[in-house]
């Protein structure tokens, strides 16, 4: 069966000036540089990196919280980056967002029931009662009672702020919801049961998620395929399996070789790179990773690499990478 595109990413661009003073040249830090990738309906796309990468850039670009530089977002046939204000309201009912601080993304001086039904409100859905039910619903979907939609957010953990966040962006009944490392700042037995959650209201909701996160765990155990990020450029992409039994691409396998074993009889060589992560203020020429890369050669310093698209549908953008 073919699989439905939801939105096509192509050569997505960010960058951001900054003014050194009165007189002085603007210096580009270019948080995202030519991002081409599709998601598609019902899936899970998993966005790695390390910090700093762009890869939160990218989730917060692609609903304008942040204006693209240029570059497409194709949904429904029509590029969503260059939608006015009024269109682009339209979108947001169809695209969420869940953020990595369950904490100060919620009004503090709001009660639960308030926060839930400001979006119906904004959206203009429903009458007072209808909103309170809806409300009441999505709540009992995540895991609460009745009695928690009078509560405030500090008399919730951690990980209950986290299904606090989750109904909001559900309650809207989107197409696609971006997880922008939503686990990252739970403690690990609470991260699973959020993890649980998401899959689990997903095949109700018939969800499709862009999941943002730096654990390979975590996007490995959720991740229908995986794009792999590195200053700013998607240097591989491949569906889940087949990624981390193969990584081709010499960033991917150092990643992967840094995930910890779960059983202590394996035994997995590291791959330990050389030398800093160069500022996005000053990119290197040729391949971004070159300066890193064990094996990089004269062509890796002079020339950027392709991303090309292997028969299996992997992509890769490496010089020394064949099919």
């Amino acid at each position: 069966m073919k699989l439905q595109p939801l939105i096509e990413v192509k050569n997505l661009k960010k960058y951001f000036e900054i003014n050194n003073g009165i007189g002085k040249k603007k210096n580009v830090v270019k948080a995202i540089d030519d991002v081409s990738f599709t998601i598609f309906k019902g899936e899970t796309y998993g966005l790695v990196g390390e910090s700093g990468c762009g890869k939160s850039t990218t989730g917060r670009t692609l609903l304008k919280l942040i204006e693209a530089t240029s570059g497409e977002c194709i949904y429904n046939g029509k590029n969503i980056l260059q939608m006015k204000n009024r269109e682009m309201a339209e979108v947001r009912r169809d695209f969420q967002m869940v953020f990595q601080d369950p904490y100060s993304s919620l009004n503090p001086k709001k009660r639960i029931g308030q926060i839930l039904e400001e979006s119906l409100i904004i959206h203009k859905i429903g009458d007072k009662n209808s909103r309170t039910e809806m409300t009441l619903e999505i709540l009992k979907k995540v895991g609460f009672q009745e009695e928690h939609y009078f509560r405030y957010p500090h008399e919730f953990s951690g990980g209950q702020r986290q299904r606090i966040g989750l109904a909001r962006a559900l309650i809207l009944n989107p197409q696609l919801i971006i997880c922008d490392e939503p686990v990252s700042a739970l403690d690990v037995s609470i991260q699973s049961q959020v993890i649980n959650l998401l899959q689990e209201v997903q095949k109700s909701f018939d969800l499709t998620y862009l999941f943002i996160a730096h654990d390979l765990s975590v996007v490995r155990h959720i991740s229908d395929r995986i794009g792999v990020m590195y200053l700013g450029n998607i240097v591989e992409e491949a569906q889940t399996d087949e990624l981390f039994e193969r990584p081709l691409h010499p960033y991917t396998q150092a990643l992967i070789s840094a995930v910890p074993i779960s059983h202590p009889k394996q035994a997995r060589e590291k791959i330990k790179l050389k030398g800093e992560i160069p500022s996005p203020l000053n990119p290197p020429s040729g391949c971004v990773f070159h300066t890193r890369c064990p094996y990089a050669t004269e062509i890796c310093q002079s020339q950027k690499p392709d991303m090309r698209t292997f028969s299996s549908g992997r992509r890769v953008a490496c010089h020394l990478v064949e099919e």
